[in-house]
């Protein structure tokens, strides 16, 4: 069974999803997918709080790490804009350009906050809590 990722309802899911990843990861995953869903998000939040952790530490190597496994993890499920996002906070800490870092992270806080309500909608759609 294949089911087309998503409705666009109030929140436009283009510019926060590449919704041709979850289409292929629906075909990889089959009835797992649910679980890579599930799995995303609290690994997801737990690389959040590492993030949040390295800036407050200000230690740009921490953060740089923190920053790139967060990316792979977005880049991997189609959270394009939050993998950006990741992409400009590692950008910035390999520069030891930490004065960005604060706005950054309120930047990538917002969008994982829409990537996780799409998630958690998507997680619905194939049953289960979400």
């Amino acid at each position: 069974m294949h089911n087309p990722p998503f409705t666009a309802r109030s929140i436009s899911v283009a510019e926060h999803i590449d919704t041709s990843v979850l289409v292929t990861l629906q075909e990889v995953m089959e009835a797992e997918y649910p679980v890579l869903l599930d799995t995303f998000l609290v690994d997801s939040e737990e690389r959040l709080r590492l993030l949040q952790a390295a800036c407050r530490s200000g230690e740009a190597e921490s953060l740089r790490q923190a920053a790139h496994s967060f990316k792979g993890s977005c880049s991997n499920m189609g959270a394009a804009l939050l993998a950006e996002l990741c992409r400009e906070m590692e950008e910035s800490a390999r520069r030891d350009q930490l004065d960005e870092a604060p706005v950054l992270i309120e930047r990538i806080e917002r969008e994982f906050a829409i990537v996780r309500i799409l998630y958690r909608a998507e997680r619905q759609r194939w049953g289960g809590p979400g």
